[in-house]
């Protein structure tokens, strides 16, 4: 079975700076990570490896920095990593990030099943994964919470409560499939794999590599129909707090005067 990981570099959210200006994050102003719920997507994969053959390509899009996290994807469990990195992917918007990711994809050409995080913690959008199956034209489901079955053909999986009740799904493959964090907790690597992860080479993919599956229109701002036009953090505003002791009136009097403002 070939497994394909969707893999995002976020920055640290506790610490980044917003760019007001171009209405972007500014992902040089803190450390850069592995989404973490792309970490419980990876352990996935990984656990998968011990119900059935599988190899598991972790796969991103990014600046050359963004090996370091294939790096660690590798040290956690997967066999390969592909980064795809060129000057006209910068400012895709989810829509042109899904395109080009499709494209990968369709270059890899053998592939059983894609697999992804719920969501990013700095787009929080969850609609990459869908974009990239329907770009695909593969059936596929969100918020997977447990994988029941797989089989030579299908794959089943339980998802989480929808409308107050869980589904059970079974799928026909190749399909990708979006987990939450609750599928399972996304362990360490061990000492080996990461000295491991220091020697091996990450195949890089630029635009010139998929020619056939992407056009330069179809990547970066030419190919994205998102436009911000304006970020504002909003301002936290305090009240200052009273205590009442023993005086029920002055705390019904303060109330009402509350809830007229």
């Amino acid at each position: 079975m070939e497994i394909v990981v969707l893999i995002k570099e976020v920055p640290d959210m506790d610490r980044v700076k917003f760019n007001m200006e171009k209405g972007v994050v500014d992902r040089s102003s803190a450390e850069a990570e592995i989404n973490p719920f792309d970490m419980n997507a990876l352990q996935t994969a990984v656990d998968l490896k011990k119900e059935c053959t599988a190899n598991v390509i972790a796969l991103t899009m990014g600046p050359p920095r963004a090996e370091k996290s294939l790096r660690d994807a590798y040290s956690r469990g997967a066999d390969k990593g592909i980064l795809l990195t060129d000057r006209n992917f910068g400012g895709s918007d989810t829509f042109a990030t899904s395109r080009i990711l499709a494209a990968a994809i369709q270059k890899i050409n053998s592939y059983d099943l894609i697999i992804c995080g719920e969501k990013s913690v700095d787009g929080d959008t969850a609609q990459v994964g869908a974009e990239v199956a329907e770009f695909l034209d593969i059936p596929h489901t969100y918020y997977v919470e447990r994988i029941t079955g797989i089989y030579e053909s299908e794959i089943e999986v339980v998802t989480s409560k929808i409308c107050g009740r869980k589904q059970v799904r079974r799928i026909k493959l190749p399909a990708l499939i979006g987990v939450t964090k609750n599928i399972n907790m996304p362990k360490l690597p061990t000492l080996r794999r990461k000295l491991e992860s220091l020697e091996i080479k990450v195949e890089k993919l630029g635009l010139d590599d998929l020619k056939g599956y992407l056009t330069e229109e179809e990547t970066g701002f030419k190919g994205s129909p998102t436009r911000v036009s304006k970020i504002e953090i909003p301002k936290a505003s305090y009240r200052k707090s009273r205590i009442f002791r023993n005086d029920p009136d002055g705390f019904i009097k303060a109330f009402n005067a509350e809830s007229r403002c």
